[in-house]
């Protein structure tokens, strides 16, 4: 009897272990219970802006920066929360220096002194609006990724060969993450106006990255040193995301499939570096970038295969990683940039999974 036991016990154990971890995740519940938990704890409601930390900020800041604004901005498109989004936009509208030689994007309110202007998140601006116009057509959004186009322009010579630098007052770098999502910005701008400036413009970004930034295991480099040229090989997941979704939106643009065969190999190289585990290696909000990429390539290969590795990655972090507050990365200090990449990561997944693309 007690071996009957022990063996059942066994049984059950080993099916527990095999049961997809998947099948125990509703991305949707788990969407709007954190949308509400950030609303909680990082928005201030009587000064109108997000702080950066559920704690107070050690240099003594009130309030955030930019950069997990953009994150907050992309995943209130993704769970398509209108109300949330406007709040976003309304925060963001703070940090616009219409100071010459473009109007653009600050790294911290105007109003509260402003600071240095960043070209990758101005991009990262643009990418939602244009995202938001392709849903809605409303005009608005054109032009704040106009806008945002002729800002991070400013951020373009030929030292080194071309490329968009990474910081407006501090030209010290060329990042992979200035220009790829520069590239998208372009491309959007070329498939909402079909004006070929736009279109050559990728194509010279494309062009400059792939010959200085990309490394030899398909993914991307951090960034090159100007002057100099050093390399600064660190590789994170968002730069293989943006050239990633770069080369799906070239093949839309130019029905080129070699562009098609080189996205299924940076997503096959960002599989194997990134996601070969059963953790994500990289932060949240540079995975949610990955993703995208991934989503879209999908509207031109059933290949599931980058989607899987991905989900497992995510139903670890959402089993293991919420905290008491339900934030998560309970490990780390809860900032608003991973809570704003955790929320778009559950929108997309959320999507899918009401779209019956998830087994």
């Amino acid at each position: 009897m007690k071996r009957i036991c022990l063996l059942t016990l066994l049984f059950f154990l080993c099916f527990i272990s095999f049961q997809p971890a998947t099948a125990q995740v509703n991305y949707k519940a788990e969407m709007k219970a954190l949308s509400r938990n950030i609303q909680q704890y990082f928005f201030l409601q009587k000064e109108g802006y997000y702080k950066e930390t559920v704690h107070p900020e050690k240099d003594g800041r009130p309030v955030s920066y930019l950069w997990p604004l953009c994150a907050m901005l992309q995943a209130s498109n993704e769970a398509r929360d209108a109300p949330l989004m406007k709040q976003v936009y309304m925060v963001i509208g703070k940090y616009l220096d219409p100071r010459s030689p473009a109007p653009g994007y600050a790294s911290y309110p105007m109003e509260k002194g402003g600071g240095s202007r960043f070209y990758d998140d101005n991009q990262w601006i643009g990418i939602t609006a244009m995202d938001t116009y392709e849903r809605t057509g409303k005009k608005a959004y054109l032009e704040t990724g106009k806008l945002i186009y002729r800002f991070m322009m400013t951020g373009y010579d030929t030292i080194s060969g071309g490329g968009l630098y990474w910081k407006e007052d501090e030209k010290k770098s060329k990042n992979t993450c200035s220009n790829g999502p520069g590239i998208l910005l372009a491309l959007q701008l070329h498939h909402a106006t079909k004006e070929k400036a736009y279109l050559d413009t990728a194509l010279l970004l494309y062009k400059w990255t792939n010959q200085q930034l990309k490394a030899p295991n398909g993914v991307f480099y951090d960034n090159i040193e100007v002057p100099g040229g050093k390399l600064v090989k660190w590789m994170f997941s968002y730069n293989a995301g943006t050239m990633l979704q770069a080369n799906v939106y070239l093949y839309e643009a130019t029905g080129d499939t070699a562009y098609l065969t080189e996205a299924r190999s940076i997503a096959k190289a960002a599989t194997a570096y990134f996601l070969s585990g059963e953790k994500f290696l990289d932060a949240y909000w540079f995975n949610a970038v990955l993703l995208r990429g991934y989503e879209h390539l999908l509207r031109h290969d059933a290949d599931t295969t980058h989607i899987v590795a991905f989900r497992a990655c995510l139903d670890h972090e959402i089993l293991h990683q919420k905290s008491a507050n339900g934030l998560f990365k309970k490990e780390k200090e809860l900032d608003l940039v991973a809570q704003g990449g955790m929320l778009e990561m559950l929108a997309r997944f959320a999507a899918m999974q009401r779209r019956g693309m998830l087994k």
